[in-house]
């Protein structure tokens, strides 16, 4: 698997954090050239240097998702810089959980227009430049498929994700770019030592998931030789999502 990815050209939005950090250094540790794009600069060079200290490369471009222009100029730079564009991971997003009845109308666009929106603008402008095909990987959640109260801004907009994900590749499909998504379940990103054991034993799986475990299932669907799975949306959680569940 290792030189697979060598010189490929990897993009990460929110690559600064997170399951984001987690999927920009498992391709770093790959040889692939990592393009980490996130709002948060200190953190971005954090991962930068992460990366390099293992001997890979990566090279961090400040973008806002929700501002077109930032995107546009994310994907010329990374032309300009390497020429060609590999894989490209859409996986910034931001969540606000209140009362609906307390959701305002801003607060809703700007969850849709940072997770949503930039799934459709990052692939429409990154489609334009790969060659000999390419891989797109979106980030949704299990939260397109089951609901906690007060989450309807983010729900919309993963399970707007899932749909974006199969429209994509049936475009996208004559250009040999494949367009598949990730649906995380508890992924936890800090103080993974605090779990309680009853948080873990919830899982079929008995343990909460980490950010490699996304990290690994991007690396499947962007392997240069997986190109028979298209138009999916694979569910990375433990199992939770199939668990039937009654309250006693």
């Amino acid at each position: 698997m290792d030189g697979k990815f060598k010189g490929k050209s990897v993009i990460i939005t929110g690559g600064a954090n997170g399951i984001g950090e987690g999927i920009a250094l498992a391709f770093g540790k790959l040889g692939a050239l990592v393009f980490i794009a996130d709002i948060d600069g200190e953190k971005g060079n954090k991962v930068v240097q992460k990366i390099e200290g293992n001997g890979g490369r990566a090279i961090f471009h400040k973008t806002d998702v929700g501002i077109e222009e930032d995107i546009i100029n994310l994907i010329n730079s990374v032309i300009a810089q390497t020429s060609t564009l590999d894989i490209l991971i859409n996986n910034a997003g931001i969540s606000v959980f209140k009362p609906f009845l307390n959701l305002t109308t801003d607060e809703w666009e700007r969850v849709i227009n940072t997770n949503l929106r930039s799934v459709f603008i990052s692939s429409r402008e990154a489609a334009k430049v790969m060659k000999n095909g390419g891989r797109i990987i979106n980030m949704a959640s299990t939260r397109a498929m089951m609901s906690e109260p007060n989450s309807e801004a983010y729900a919309a907009s993963k399970g707007g994700i899932v749909s974006i994900t199969h429209s994509l590749a049936a475009s996208l499909q004559p250009n040999g770019i494949t367009v598949n998504c990730i649906s995380p379940g508890w992924i936890e990103v800090s103080h993974y030592e605090e779990l309680k054991e009853t948080d873990h034993l919830q899982h079929w799986s008995n343990r909460v998931g980490k950010p490699e475990d996304i990290a690994k299932a991007c690396i499947y669907l962007a392997d240069p030789e997986n190109n028979f799975i298209n138009g999916q949306n694979i569910i990375v959680d433990g199992g939770m999502t199939k668990k039937m569940i009654y309250e006693e």
